[in-house]
């Protein structure tokens, strides 16, 4: 399995943002993915199943249903065909103490049925990075299976 983390380094200032990104290699064409991340209302269907239990839409805003019967509203800042790209940002119902957090993800053709799915992750405080990092982590591994098994791969 290929996915990579980088971590931007997150200098002394106490203003840094902390930032994950995960450069996911996927066995699958870039058209089928960008659906599936684009498909806001199905996460928890088409990109981590088990990871997101359920969601509910109202307009721009996503409420997601997580194990333990947490709900996590997001907001859905773009969704650009273009670039195929998704941003948005969650603003309530954290397990953990965060002030900020903004997030997207962007499809990358890699050639016929591969690309590369970038999700990047930016927190404040900058000191939760390292409770945020295991579960970009492990959503990165839950998407990557997901979109490969449905491929076919």
């Amino acid at each position: 399995m290929i996915v990579t983390d980088r971590q931007s380094s997150v200098r002394a200032r106490r203003t840094a943002i902390a930032t994950i990104v995960q450069d996911i290699a996927i066995e699958s064409g870039a058209d089928d993915v960008w659906d599936a991340v684009r498909d806001v209302g199905a996460v928890h269907e088409r990109l981590v199943p088990g990871y997101v239990l359920g969601v509910r839409m109202d307009g721009d805003t996503r409420y997601l249903t997580v194990p333990g019967g947490a709900v996590v509203r997001e907001l859905i800042v773009s969704v650009d065909d273009g670039l195929r790209r998704l941003a948005y940002s969650a603003v309530e119902g954290f397990r953990i103490p965060l002030t900020h957090h903004h997030a997207s993800f962007q499809v990358f053709p890699e050639g016929a049925g591969r690309c590369r799915l970038v999700w990047t992750t930016d927190v404040l405080p900058h000191e939760m990075i390292e409770q945020v990092r295991p579960r970009v982590v492990r959503g990165a591994q839950v998407m990557k299976e997901t979109l490969e098994q449905r491929a076919g791969r």
